[in-house]
């Protein structure tokens, strides 16, 4: 069934009788799944009259956006008691939503029609409202039920607060009054609705659509700092889209106005000169702002994505009904899972922030997690579920899982306890190295839980900014940039070349390249040479964990099955690899001993790093250059290159080298310049200090344990205890694959047990 409902602005007049709005509409069916409506307007307009009918009031719920194009692709109407932030509210669980199909239509999805109160049912006006406390709302039209004509007249409210647009269509003849006046950079306006009304009215009269683009925040409050207004042509996303570049920026200043100050206008296609005499209003643009109720008694209110807050009241991105089903899911592993491990943050007695990890992760973190990577760019687009991922290597060089958590709020609150509760988990290894975002909360979160642990920023970040300003300074700029920040071996090198960037482009007050000199320590890759990090490149980032099967818009119902089988996966393809490494062995190339000790002590993976570094050792000639003692330095250069050189330190005493290029702190393989010294030496063999057990193949073996690599005792106890637990797994899952395979696992067993009571 295809429900239409005729369509008309906000703040115009409605003249309808009775007897016309039955012959558009029949308001008296329930919602269905299946149920059709022409736009999110309609859909929104027939769930209002059925509240209407039954006796309950309508909020506008959450939007959920493509993760493609940005363009919103669902939404909830809910009534007006769910959730649980007001003392009016019930938490209840009524709601409809409505999923745009390949058709353009709009389809109810989900129904939930019980609600957890009485219902009003002599209610007669039951639209969603907005306060009284000038906060803004999405301007939907109402076609009430009324015998009468009647007039909607246009509230008056103040400009909605840190930059909410609040989205009002406008009659033909308001269209008609406009300035038509080009927009400029400097221009100001003193809302983001002024700004985006503005345009609007300057794209319809020129002759083209707009749409509205990417907002930035603020990383220290979540605070909107600035809107794009793109032409309606922009990206690829749609057949009728042509990459269009034009846009309009406006930016939020410490006056409080928003100012133009990024404006491109040249089309790459036709524009419609006739388009002003057509369009008889705005259209509605994609995007819902949810009704702020009053929390506090100066009105000082904030949004973030689709939730509205009290400043100092801490919000909850995660919705309700997870937390209910998440938590049966955690008691049931456990039950399963004697090492499954959980944690729920409860902040005055509401449930926030979540987190997991299984007994198979919690050992990854004693074997792999050295190097901690925490993946948060559920951010990059408007989310569902808040989900992150703790992931680490592998001695396969495969992402491994050492945890995740759904986060409730951005805040250093959170994710201070995410780090902490994480710790735990993982019996209190602290790691060497973190990734992660680049956050004021994230930054100092990491700096209380693990402090001194270098925190290298995530590369998504980075190369969003890159990507975002580098155009807007040309090509010249970028190959300075990157030869500045990519191509400088010593720290006076860099900035020699930051500042002749700066100078030369007159960009000595641009904030972007202010904030990223002071936290250059944290992302140019001079400066992050000599930590170790796995071999995971700095200009590459670490691989989704779960890759496409489950991200920020699962829905609830499919994120335990997606999660399940994306953690198997991966955990497949790590059995593939082992399978591999203890059945298959590398061709030898040379008659060299090191090669051979490699081979059999390396896994195939880091076998490849090690062999393509010890190959080339032949190609480089290595030089003495200093002597004292068992002190020794060589110059190692590549035959015919004097610029490609390095200088390796040897020590005869204690076996100890090290190459000015840092690889082995930064990967944990030799380089192919201290294998160079090596070969020059005669030695024949690698010191065993220079094969880390994180990258053989008995990784996950106890008897090969490296416990000097251990700070405590509780160390030492907590990796012999997930060790053997995780054998002993594998024990009980081989030995119950058969009667006779029992009878020999449990003979094994009790012969084991014997011996261990004699050693006691």
């Amino acid at each position: 069934m295809i429900m239409i409902v005729k369509e008309n602005p906000v703040g115009t007049e409605l003249a309808m009788s009775n007897a016309n709005v039955e012959e558009e509409i029949d308001f008296s069916c329930d919602p269905y799944i299946g149920l059709e409506f022409d736009s999110s307007d309609d859909a929104l307009k027939f769930y209002t009259s059925y509240a209407n009918r039954i006796g309950f009031k309508v909020r506008i719920g959450q939007l959920y956006r493509s993760r493609t194009d940005g363009s919103v692709s669902s939404r909830r109407f809910v009534c007006s008691k769910e959730g649980s932030q007001l003392s009016s509210r019930t938490g209840c669980p009524a709601f409809i939503r409505v999923q745009l199909n390949a058709s353009e239509k709009w389809v109810v999805d989900h129904f939930h029609k019980d609600h957890n109160h009485n219902l009003d049912t002599g209610s007669e006006n039951c639209m969603p409202t907005s306060h009284q406390r000038g906060t803004a709302i999405s301007s939907f039209s109402e076609v009430p039920r009324r015998p009468k004509r009647k007039l909607i007249a246009k509230s008056i409210e103040p400009p909605p607060p840190f930059g909410i647009i609040d989205f009002k269509r406008l009659r033909k003849e308001e269209l008609e009054g406009q300035s038509t006046a080009e927009p400029y950079v400097g221009q100001e306006f003193s809302s983001p609705n002024e700004a985006y009304q503005f345009y609007h009215t300057y794209a319809a009269c020129v002759g083209f659509g707009i749409r509205i683009g990417q907002l930035f925040r603020s990383k220290n409050d979540g605070l909107i700092t600035s809107r794009r207004f793109v032409c309606s042509k922009e990206g690829f996303q749609h057949p009728s889209r042509v990459g269009c570049g034009v846009y309009l920026r406006i930016k939020r200043q410490p006056s409080g106005k928003w100012v133009v100050d990024r404006l491109r206008k040249d089309h790459n296609h036709d524009l419609d000169s006739e388009k002003d005499s057509k369009t008889n209003s705005f259209p509605a643009p994609n995007i819902l702002t949810e009704e702020v109720h009053a929390g506090s008694a100066d009105g000082h209110l904030f949004k973030i994505d689709n939730y509205s807050v009290t400043r100092g009241v801490r919000q909850n991105h995660i919705k309700s009904d997870w937390f209910s089903v998440l938590l049966e899911y955690f008691q049931s592993r456990q039950a399963e899972d004697t090492g499954f491990f959980y944690a729920v943050e409860v902040d005055n007695g509401n449930c926030m922030n979540i987190f997991w990890a299984d007994g198979r992760s919690r050992y990854s973190c004693s074997q792999f997690g050295d190097v901690l990577v925490v993946d948060t760019s559920y951010r990059k687009s408007v989310y569902l579920a808040p989900f992150a991922t703790f992931v680490g290597v592998n001695h396969h060089k495969q992402p491994v899982l050492l945890g995740c958590a759904l986060i409730a709020d951005e805040s250093e609150e959170s994710f201070t306890w995410l780090f902490q509760t994480w710790l735990r988990a993982a019996s209190g290894r602290q790691p060497l190295s973190v990734i992660a975002d680049q956050d004021i909360a994230i930054q100092r979160a990491i700096a209380k839980v693990f402090p001194g642990t270098p925190h290298r920023f995530s590369l998504w970040q980075i190369k969003a900014k890159e990507q975002e300003n580098k155009s807007l300074f040309g090509d010249e700029f970028t190959t300075d940039y990157e030869k500045c920040v990519y191509q400088s071996q010593t720290v006076e090198e860099f900035d020699t070349r930051w500042n002749a960037l700066l100078k030369k482009f007159g960009l000595n007050d641009n904030a972007w390249l202010k904030e990223m000199y002071e936290k250059r320590a944290s992302w140019v890759p001079l400066y992050l040479k000599g930590m170790f990090f796995a071999g995971i490149p700095m200009n590459e980032s670490v691989e989704s964990f779960f890759g496409a099967l489950l991200n920020a818009q699962t829905p609830l119902m499919e994120f335990i099955p997606r999660y399940e089988r994306g953690l198997e996966r991966r955990r497949e393809d790590e059995r593939k690899e082992d399978f591999n490494t203890s059945n298959f062995q590398p061709f030898l190339q040379t008659k060299e001993p090191v090669e051979d000790q490699c081979r059999k002590l390396y896994t195939l993976t880091l076998f490849k790093v090690f062999h393509k570094e010890f190959m080339q050792c032949y190609s480089y000639l290595g030089f003495k250059i200093y002597e004292e003692g068992a002190l020794s330095r060589y110059l190692v250069r590549k035959g015919g290159n004097d610029t490609e050189k390095h200088i390796v330190t040897f020590n005869a005493s204690t076996l100890i080298i090290s190459c000015s290029c840092q690889m082995f702190e930064c990967e944990g393989v030799l380089c192919r310049h201290a294998l160079r010294v090596l070969q020059i030496l005669e030695l024949r063999e690698v010191p065993s200090r220079y094969i880390l057990h994180r990258w053989t193949r008995n990784a996950e073996d106890s008897a090969f344990l490296d416990t000097k690599s251990l700070s405590s005792s509780q160390e030492v106890k907590s990796l012999m205890l997930w060790s053997l637990r995780e054998t002993a797994s594998k024990y009980v899952d081989a030995g119950a694959s058969s009667i006779e395979n029992y009878k020999l696992a449990y003979d094994i067993l009790k012969e084991g047990g014997r011996k261990l009571c004699w050693h006691r």
